[in-house]
């Protein structure tokens, strides 16, 4: 770990910095450049992570010493990084996010037009996606030769606090709408977990307005009509995506920052990939991470140098010196390698754009109300009945009928009987249809008489019964009601 300043002042705020992999040393070394040029307070620590760390046999690919600079710091400036594929790699970005709580990822997505090639010139969406759940959590299981598990991991204050967070943020920037995307028409209990939250936390708000969609046709309708949105909030997954569709529609993704924000660190760093394909060719655009190094000083309060550089940077774009990414026929004087545009930017400090709307931070950074954020509203208990399981079978007979008919002889005379068998999720006994596809694993459930509630020693009561009938059971669920109401989905076609 290395110290630098970029000024070395009085009051210069300590700052993580890792150069990256692909083109993220080039990327930052531009960054760096324009942040020391425009008197950006801050004192650099700089790290190193990703691929190096990982081939040396550290597997999250960082080290013990750069998470203390992590935490002495709290703020983090991150080029992009290479995770190598296969092996027992994660992904680190996800690890860093998750560690520190960084729990809200913020993605503005703005249009530059007419001198950034774009269908939709007066754009402004900032997505504002959960980062630490959803299927993110990595939790992941293989269960037979065919079937693969990965499970949707949505909890009530993760989601809470990431809705509370999208209003604050639309309020705190006085954006007018916050629009919910979910696919709660299919998964009811996840999706629809989310939504319901959505809708009880939008009446805290009620000067913001509001709406939600289906996330197929809320994608399309952010493709095709982005002007219809302004704060978009969303579960990980569809987030990581839409963002980047989002940012590519407005320009290019060349352009996106964005900035995780936790309640103690926050971590900003470009949306794009490290590119490994074209580093070293000073052909790439380093405003991704520049514009998130913008994001970084209005989070530390540095708002003059913000204003600064932002305008700067407008300046040069307007100015027709691009990189090749956004270089475009008519509207590019200048078609510039990554070095060139970093001292182009340097060039225009003090400069405001003339078409293009020049920022003026000068009122200060808009605060947002963290305590209210992650706070976590309490709830009256529910009452919690064990009312059956769901029992996993790695079985290689494609006869659900036999296999149903089999598990009711073995399993006649327990507090549990077996209610259906699904294959994929659908129904396959009783009474299944011979067009189904099935694979190798199947769900066998078992329930309680209506009104019956279970004790544990049911349960093993049951898996012992299948154990020694020779069952070979991979996975199982418990099936709970709470307040009386089922806290499980039904079998697709049941």
């Amino acid at each position: 770990m290395e110290a630098s300043a970029t000024n070395n002042k009085a009051g210069s705020v300590p700052v993580t910095v890792a150069h990256g992999d692909g083109i993220g040393p080039e990327i930052m070394a531009v960054t760096l450049d324009v942040l020391r040029e425009a008197g950006a307070r801050l004192a650099i620590e700089t790290i190193e992570i990703g691929e190096k760390v990982y081939l040396r046999g550290q597997s999250a690919g960082i080290e013990p010493a750069s998470w203390e600079s992590l935490r002495r710091t709290k703020l983090f400036l991150k080029a992009p990084i290479t995770t190598p594929q296969g092996g027992g790699f994660k992904s680190l970005n996800v690890t860093v996010r998750k560690t520190l709580g960084l729990f809200a990822n913020v993605r503005p997505c703005t249009a530059y037009a007419p001198f950034v090639k774009t269908k939709h010139p007066t754009m402004d969406v900032v997505v504002v996606r959960e980062n630490e759940e959803d299927l993110y959590a990595g939790i992941e299981y293989r269960q037979s030769q065919e079937v693969v598990h990965a499970i949707k991991l949505v909890t009530r204050p993760g989601s809470e606090r990431i809705i509370r967070y999208a209003f604050e943020y639309a309020r705190a920037y006085g954006r007018k709408k916050v629009t919910c995307f979910v696919k709660d028409n299919i998964m009811k209990l996840a999706d629809g977990l989310f939504h319901n939250l959505f809708r009880e936390i939008a009446r805290d708000y009620p000067e913001i307005k509001t709406d939600s969609m289906i996330i197929d046709i809320g994608a399309a309708r952010l493709a095709d009509t982005p002007e219809w949105f302004d704060v978009v909030v969303m579960q990980n997954l569809y987030g990581d995506i839409l963002s980047d569709v989002a940012a590519q529609i407005a320009g290019s993704v060349g352009l996106g920052a964005s900035a995780n924000i936790g309640a103690h660190v926050a971590m900003f760093e470009a949306i794009h990939g490290s590119a490994p394909m074209i580093a070293g060719q000073n052909v790439a655009n380093p405003s991704g991470i520049l514009q998130s190094a913008v994001l970084l000083l209005l989070h530390i309060g540095q708002n003059d140098v913000a204003e600064t550089i932002q305008n700067a940077w407008l300046t040069t774009i307007e100015d027709g010196v691009h990189t090749p990414d956004i270089a475009t026929e008519g509207r590019t004087r200048e078609k510039v390698g990554t070095k060139e545009f970093g001292r182009a930017v340097v060039a225009r400090l003090g400069r405001k754009p003339k078409e293009l709307k020049a920022v003026n931070y000068a009122g200060g950074s808009a605060k947002l109300d963290m305590g209210r954020v992650l706070h976590v509203s309490e709830r009256p208990e529910e009452k919690k009945a064990l009312v059956g399981i769901d029992v996993y079978l790695h079985s290689t007979s494609r006869n659900s009928g036999a296999l149903g008919t089999a598990l009711t002889s073995r399993t006649a005379g327990l507090a549990v009987g077996l209610q259906l068998i699904t294959n994929r999720g659908v129904k396959v006994f009783p009474d299944g249809q011979p067009e189904t596809f099935c694979s190798d694993t199947v769900r066998c459930r078992f329930v309680a008489e209506k009104g019956k509630v279970l004790a544990r020693t049911d349960v093993i009561a049951l898996l012992t019964v299948l154990d020694k009938a020779g069952f070979d059971f991979v996975k199982t669920e418990q099936l709970y009601e709470f307040d009386g109401k089922p806290g499980y989905s039904m079998g697709q076609g049941q």
